[in-house]
């Protein structure tokens, strides 16, 4: 397939090479097709459970509740398969728009794809702080450096050019500079696929609430199988019927398993994450929603996080003149510096610094000579403070050598005299003090032929400095008010001088003690004395990479749970580090982003406030769901065993039908009724939750286990009454069961809110809410009145009155909890 005059492929070329070479992806199938799926359910001890239940039924010939279990088996088959799906498509949503992009040329256009859509002949273009998408050959190149640890194990970058042939590989890094590529491999048949280093994009740690949530319901599933053996064996030594033992064993079995908290859960994690994509945030993965909701510290970087990254030169000042030159005064510009501040910029500027520097230099030049010189050699950005310098020629032999960084960094490599290197420094830090973000400027001198390898080795004129301004964003006090109420300190972590980021954090009003720690000072501290620094500091200026991971770390062996946010390719390892790394979406390199937890796509920190607040809600409403599950499962557990163990008159309350009914009301009730409840008053004014704080604790579920057993007093009490009363085994049936149902409305309602009245909840806005407890109460009709429902659960009809008393002792079993939380509110 020839390329077209260097255009890149056409469209037509695109669909061609697709068929014949394949996708750019490293998956041979998708995560979970349909069979794995349903593998998954029909293993669920639940499903066991009812087809055993089913298979036994039909064995000993009562056909109608046979056929009641089969029907609850495509119900709770159905059920699970619709979460998985609904929590898959989530996720697989996600993913998609969180896939890495590249940039290639097509139909002569450059034009950004998703990754997984470069095709082998594609021309790719590449520059610094990317991720290489596919195998290719370079056939231009401008001071191109890659780093290939991730298949040599080398850690050191490797030149490239387009001259040597040399070729780049799916998964290696752009250190420095620019190429263009010709795709020759993707998929599979990269480098990076065919050694099989990475067959799933993503490997998912557990969280420590995942793991509480799968220990708590493995203990619960051994409880019931050591529960069902004692009830068959103390049911059959006293009946010597098997059948009906086995059946009062599965009912308890039943009862006992809480198969609705992992659905619960997973459901919650992967609808949350798709709700925080409608507020700009994407997130890798589901999980990382849970650890929104216990952020106890965000550090940000200044420049475009806490300020608009919109850069408009303020001042000038001439080294050679000594004078300090307002941009706005259109006064006499210091012409030499504003031209060498120019070359040392990309040619092609992306950077606000540097096209605010090209727009002046076209402001104020007399005649441009961008035209006439060329490029010759590039020294990408580093050091500390980093600098960078470039070199170029024109057709007559001319050279310049232009060079832009930190003020110490180009003074590290001028001759002045002591007195001009403390004038220069008093006046950047004036700029700083203002609020400017300062960069020195440096012409540079060679007489040898060959460039030295490091920039650091030439000797430079001391050309002046620059004050740029980038004001702080409009809505950023506002932001750091939000989490100062919700408990969480902002830190401020910038390259700035010290001045610089002490005058911005009083603009933008983050809390400090005037205390400042500089990147150096980070790294002499013991870790001792960080772990303590880093309580009381919140401004970090002159800050590199290595500095930022040891300030995280520290953060971290302190028990905080930490956000980190970043856009830069050195940013990647604090943000790996941190318990949620922060990706700036609009300017962030892809290597930040492949790194961070989360993006946000127009790089609004705004945003992570409604990100902190939808995972607080997240977790609140989970652990009500759960509670809601412990305390109904507890009357259906007791409800099945006490008459047995005291030797009731009616033994027989509860069969699987009845649980199965129960179930397919809880199921709905904790995954869609809680999952869509909004976030309580006062959420955000509280402070975190402690790291590692679990609702599974005996102490946490307490208050849910007394709930449960109050519940089951009620219901007890009341069938007690009318078995004393002489009523038949059928009716003491009925009255539990409706009370039971009625006591699971009022307790959905009641456990909305642990704080306020059922008063108050009910005002929540939840249409879910009325539709579950209407179709609720529209089974306890069917169940009452209608003749074949009656039969099969087998039950009677009941008088007004009766059903009233039903509704009366569910109201004083469960409304209680309004009392306590009177109390508990005056308490506290």
């Amino acid at each position: 397939m020839d390329i077209l005059d260097n255009k890149g492929l056409t469209t037509e070329q695109v669909t061609a090479s697709r068929q014949q070479h394949g996708s750019n992806t490293l998956e041979m199938k998708e995560d979970r097709v349909l069979l794995e799926v349903l593998k998954e359910v029909v293993l669920e001890p639940m499903f066991i459970i009812l087809l055993a239940a089913c298979i036994i039924y039909f064995v000993v010939g009562q056909y109608q509740e046979g056929i009641i279990m089969l029907v609850s088996i495509f119900i709770v088959a159905g059920i699970s398969l619709f979460q998985e799906y609904r929590s898959k498509n989530a996720v697989h949503a996600l993913k998609k728009i969180s896939a890495a992009k590249a940039k290639v040329l097509r139909n002569g256009i450059a034009t950004s794809i998703a990754t997984e859509e470069i095709v082998v002949d594609d021309l790719l273009l590449l520059e610094e702080g990317e991720v290489v998408a596919a195998d290719g050959l370079i056939i231009a190149a401008n001071d191109f450096s890659i780093n290939e640890s991730i298949l040599t194990g080398e850690s050191f970058a490797v030149t490239k050019t387009a001259d040597d042939k040399s070729t780049v590989y799916k998964g290696t890094l752009i250190t420095s500079g620019s190429a263009t590529v010709k795709v020759t491999d993707v998929g599979l048949k990269t480098m990076f696929g065919k050694i099989g280093l990475s067959l799933k994009e993503i490997t998912v740690t557990k969280t420590p609430l995942q793991l509480q949530i799968r220990s708590f319901v493995r203990n619960m599933v051994w409880i019931g199988t050591v529960a069902f053996l004692i009830v068959v064996g103390f049911n059959y030594y006293h009946s010597g019927d098997i059948v009906q033992s086995f059946l009062q064993g599965l009912t308890l079995a039943m009862s006992i398993l809480p198969e609705e908290i992992p659905v619960a859960f997973s459901t919650f994690q992967a609808l949350g994450a798709f709700r925080l994509l409608k507020n700009n945030i994407i997130v890798k993965q589901p999980q990382y929603v849970e650890t929104l909701g216990s952020a106890t510290v965000i550090c940000c970087d200044k420049t475009g996080t806490l300020t608009q990254n919109k850069m408009s030169i303020e001042y000038l000042y001439d080294a050679a003149l000594k004078l300090s030159v307002e941009v706005k005064s259109n006064t006499s510009m210091p012409m030499q510096l504003i031209e060498y501040a120019m070359w040392s910029s990309e040619t092609d500027p992306f950077d606000p610094m540097e096209k605010a520097i090209h727009q002046l230099y076209e402001k104020t030049t007399v005649a441009d000579k961008r035209k006439v010189f060329v490029q010759v050699h590039e020294y990408p950005i580093g050091g500390k403070p980093p600098m960078m310098t470039h070199i170029f020629k024109n057709s007559e032999g001319g050279i310049i050598i232009a060079a832009k960084g930190g003020p110490e960094a180009i003074l590290r490599q001028s001759n002045l005299s002591v007195a001009e290197l403390k004038h220069i420094e008093e006046q950047s830090l004036a700029y700083a003090k203002m609020g400017y973000r300062v960069l020195g400027v440096g012409k540079g001198k060679w007489t040898e032929k060959k460039w030295p390898v490091s920039q650091q080795e030439f000797e430079f004129e001391f050309l002046g400095l620059i004050a740029f301004q980038d004001p702080p964003k409009e809505n950023i006090i506002n932001t750091i008010q939000t989490f100062r109420a919700a408990g969480i300190p902002v830190k401020m972590i910038t390259g700035d001088y010290a001045e610089t980021a002490l005058a911005i954090a009083g603009q933008i009003k983050l809390d400090h003690n005037s205390e400042v720690l500089t990147g150096e000072q980070v790294l002499h501290c013991t870790k001792e004395e960080l772990q303590q620094k880093v309580q009381q500091v919140n401004i970090y200026a002159r800050m590199f990479p290595e500095a930022k991971l040891k300030v995280i770390d520290a953060l971290k062996e302190d028990g905080e749970v930490v956000a980190m946010t970043g856009d830069g390719v050195n940013d990647g390892p604090a943000l790996k580090a941190a318990h949620i790394g922060i990706a700036m979406g609009k300017r962030g390199s892809e290597v930040a982003k492949s790194a961070a937890s989360l993006i946000l796509t127009d790089d609004d920190l705004a945003h992570m406030t409604d990100a902190v607040a939808l995972g607080r809600k997240i977790y609140d409403n989970l652990k009500k769901a759960i509670q809601y599950i412990v305390s109904i499962h507890i009357p259906i557990i007791l409800t099945v065993t006490l008459p047995l163990l005291l030797a009731w008159q009616f033994t027989d309350i509860f069969s699987p039908v009845h649980v199965i009914f129960l179930e397919l009301i809880m199921g709905p009730t904790c995954s869609i009724i809680y999952e869509n409840e909004p976030m309580e008053p006062g959420t955000m004014q509280r402070p975190p939750r402690k790291a590692g704080a679990t609702f599974l604790s005996l102490k946490q579920l307490m208050l849910s286990i007394i709930q449960g057993l109050m519940i089951t007093a009620g219901c007890l009490s009341i069938g007690y009454y009318y078995m004393q009363q002489g009523s038949d085994a059928t009716t003491v049936r009925t009255v539990i069961f409706v009370t039971l149902l009625f006591s699971n409305i009022f307790l959905t309602l009641v456990n909305r809110s642990f704080v306020y009245s059922v008063f108050k909840t009910i005002t929540y806005k939840n249409n879910l809410v009325p539709l579950i407890i209407g179709i609720t109460l529209v089974f306890i009709a069917l169940l009452i009145y209608l003749p074949f429902v009656r039969d099969l659960f087998r039950l009677n009809t009941l008088s007004f009155t009766a059903i009233a008393t039903c509704v009366a002792v569910a109201i004083a079993s469960t409304l209680w909890i309004d009392i306590w939380k009177l109390v508990k509110i005056k308490r506290d």
